[in-house]
C-alpha cells in the first residue's frame, strides 16, 4: 500500500510537469515573446524532478540481504568492565554496594546541561550513544558533534540515532560523522524523498507512516551514565539562542538506569525503521568529514580566547565531578520506554500510559506537573478534578499562549484550562520574557520540561508530553526515580518556575478565569489570555478544529 502511495506522488509530479508544459505552450501561442516563461518553468520542474529522484528506503527489510557488509560504518563495541569506566570509578563504592540502584543528579540549567554532555564525552573511553528527536546544525550542536568526533578519534565507538522529522539537512554534521570509522549514524522512519520541498506532500500522502515519530532523548556514555529529559540537540535547548530558549529539565543517572537505557537504545538501533546513513543518496564523498574538520578548526582560531575559557570550564567541571562536588541521590529507578513497534500504528498499548495511571493511583497528598504541551483530555481532566475534590494538592505548570512554540497545542489546553482553575487546581502559565529566566536579554523563553513529582517521593522525568500525540503517535522514554530528597529538590525547582515573578497564576472569580503576575514589583491582573493580540487569540480559537489527538 505504501509503495502504491509513493508511486502516486511520482505520477503527480510527472502529471504536474505535463500540465504545466501544455499550459505554457498554449500561453506561448497567444504571446510568442514569452519564451522565457517556458524556460523558467522547465528549470523549476526540472529541479523538482531531480530532487524527487533522490530517494531513500524507509525499512531495512527493503535492503539487499548483504547490505550490512557494504556499509562504511560497522560499529563493534568490545566487551568492557562497566565498573571500571571513568564515570563508574568515581562512584565505585556506591555502585558495588547498591548494584540495583541508580544515582541521580538534577540538571536544570541549559548551559550546565551542555557542560555535562561535553564532560561525559571527554570522559568516555568505550562507547557513546545519542538518541534524539531534533538535531539543528547550529553552533552549539556543532561543538558537541566535534567533541564526539574527537572521542571517536581516540577509539570511542559512537552510535547516533536521530528522527528524520527533526533532521535539518542530509548534509548536517551529524550525518557527515558517519564517514568516521568509529561512528555510525542512523535515521529513524525517514521520508523517502529527500528534497525539503516534497516533505509536506509526502506527509499528506503517507500520513499513516510518517505521522509516527521517535521522540526519545537519551545520551549514554560507557553504559555507566545516561542523561534523560526533554532536551534535543540545538542551541535553544542549552540557553544559547538570541531568539528563543527553552526552560527544560534533565537528570544524569549513574548505574543501573544507564544500562536499562542502553537496552532501550539497542532495541531502536536494531529496528527495521532505523536506516543507516550509508544508503542515503546525498552522502557519497568521505572527504566531506575532513572539510568539516578544517572548517571548525579554522573558525576556532578566531575564537581562541573563548575556546580556552570553554576548555577551562570543562576541565573544572570534570575535576568537580571526580571530587564528588555535585550532589548525587541514590535510589531505586525504573526506565519505562515505548517499543519502536509503536511507530507501526495500530492498537499499541504504551507502557508509559500504564505507568502514568499507576502513578496517579499512588498519589495521596500532592502532585506537581511541569508539562510544556499539556492537553489532559476529558478523562485526564476528570481525574484531576476528582483528585482535587479528595484533597490532593494539584499544581500544574504549562506554557502560556505567548511563550509556547506550538499555538495549536495551546488551543487544546484551552479546552480544559478553565475547568481545572474553577475546580481549585493550582494552574500556572509560563511567561515569555527570556530575561527573567536566562542571561539572554533579547531572547524569549518557552517551557519544555516534562516532569512530575508525586507526594515528594516519586520523580518522573523524560520525553513524554502529557498530550495525545505522545500517547498515540510518538515513541517516548521516561525515568521514574524513588528518592524523597531528590523529589523535594525537583519539586522546589518546579515551584521556582511557578513563581508569580516567572509565570502567570490563574485564579477563578465569579465564574471567570483571571491571570496574575508581578512585573517590576507591580501586580498585574488580566481577564483574558495575556501578552497576546486579539488576532492571535482568534487564530488559537480557530485551531480548535484540529483533532485533539493530533496536537
Amino acid at each position: 500500500m505504501v509503495e502504491i502511495i509513493t508511486g502516486i506522488i511520482d505520477i503527480l509530479i510527472i502529471a504536474g510537469v505535463v500540465l504545466a508544459v501544455l499550459f505554457i505552450r498554449k500561453r506561448l501561442k497567444q504571446h510568442p515573446r514569452r519564451k522565457y516563461m517556458l524556460i523558467g518553468f522547465f528549470i523549476f520542474f526540472g529541479i523538482i524532478i531531480v530532487a524527487s529522484s533522490a530517494t531513500v528506503i524507509y525499512s531495512t527489510k527493503n535492503l539487499p540481504k548483504d547490505y550490512k557488509t557494504r556499509i562504511s560504518s560497522k560499529i563493534i563495541i568490545p566487551p568492557y568492565d562497566i565498573l571500571k569506566t571513568p564515570v563508574s570509578l568515581v562512584y565505585a563504592d556506591e555502585l558495588k554496594s547498591n548494584p540495583s540502584k541508580s544515582g541521580a543528579m538534577l540538571i536544570k540549567s541549559g548551559k550546565v546541561s551542555f557542560l555535562h554532555r561535553i564532560a561525559l564525552v571527554r570522559m568516555a573511553r568505550h562507547s557513546i550513544e545519542l538518541q534524539t528527536y531534533i538535531y539543528e546544525n547550529d553552533v552549539t550542536s556543532r561543538i558537541l558533534m566535534h567533541e564526539m568526533k574527537l572521542a571517536a578519534d581516540r577509539g570511542v565507538k559512537v552510535r547516533i540515532l536521530v528522527d528524520d522529522n527533526g533532521l535539518s539537512s542530509d548534509t548536517s554534521d551529524i550525518m557527515l560523522l558517519n564517514y568516521h570509522p568509529n561512528i555510525q549514524v542512523k535515521v529513524f522512519n525517514p521520508y523517502k524523498y529527500r528534497s525539503k520541498i516534497l516533505k509536506y506532500p509526502q506527509f499528506l500522502f503517507n500520513i499513516s507512516r510518517l505521522n509516527y515519530r521517535m521522540h526519545n532523548k537519551l545520551f549514554i556514555v560507557d553504559s555507566s551514565a545516561v542523561i534523560i529529559g526533554g532536551r534535543n540537540i540545538a542551541s535553544n535547548y542549552f540557553d544559547d539562542s538570541s531568539q528563543l530558549n527553552f526552560s527544560d529539565t534533565d537528570v544524569l543517572f549513574i548505574g543501573k538506569l544507564a544500562q536499562d537505557a542502553l537496552g532501550s537504545f539497542d532495541e531502536y538501533w536494531n529496528y527495521h525503521k532505523s536506516i543507516p546513513v550509508d544508503v542515503f543518496p546525498n552522502l557519497k564523498n568521505p572527504e566531506e568529514l575532513n572539510i568539516l574538520d578544517k572548517e571548525i578548526t579554522a573558525k576556532s582560531a578566531y575564537y581562541q580566547q573563548e575556546k580556552e575559557m570553554f576548555n577551562q570550564a570543562i576541565k573544572l567541571f570534570i575535576e568537580s565531578f571526580n571530587e564528588k562536588k555535585f550532589p548525587v541521590y541514590w535510589g531505586n529507578s525504573k526506565l519505562i520506554a515505548d517499543s519502536p513497534e509503536k511507530a507501526e500504528g495500530g492498537n499499541f498499548e504504551s507502557p508509559i500510559i500504564g505507568a502514568l495511571d499507576g502513578l496517579w493511583q499512588e498519589t495521596k497528598k500532592s502532585v506537581y506537573i511541569s508539562a510544556a504541551y499539556f492537553v489532559p483530555g476529558k478523562n485526564g481532566t476528570a481525574n484531576l478534578i476528582n483528585g482535587a475534590q479528595k484533597g490532593i494538592n494539584i499544581n500544574i505548570l504549562t506554557n502560556s499562549l505567548s511563550s509556547t512554540d506550538a499555538k495549536v497545542v495551546y488551543s487544546g489546553w484551552d479546552r480544559y484550562r478553565d475547568d481545572l482553575v474553577q475546580n481549585g487546581i493550582n494552574v500556572y502559565e509560563f511567561r515569555n520574557e527570556g530575561y527573567k529566566v536566562y542571561n539572554r536579554h533579547n531572547s524569549g523563553a518557552s517551557l519544555h520540561s516534562k516532569t512530575i513529582v508525586v507526594d515528594d517521593k516519586i520523580s518522573w522525568i523524560g520525553s513524554f508530553n502529557l498530550d495525545g500525540r505522545s500517547a498515540i503517535y510518538n515513541t517516548e522514554v521516561i525515568a521514574a526515580f524513588f528518592n524523597e530528597e531528590f523529589a523535594k529538590i525537583l519539586r522546589e525547582a518546579m515551584e521556582k518556575d511557578m513563581s508569580e515573578y516567572i509565570s502567570w497564576k490563574l485564579y477563578p472569580e465569579n465564574g471567570k478565569t483571571y491571570w496574575k503576575t508581578y512585573r517590576n514589583g507591580k501586580e498585574i491582573i488580566k481577564n483574558h489570555i495575556p501578552d497576546t493580540s486579539l488576532l492571535m487569540r482568534i487564530v488559537t480559537f480557530l485551531l480548535k478544529i484540529v483533532p485533539e489527538k493530533l496536537i
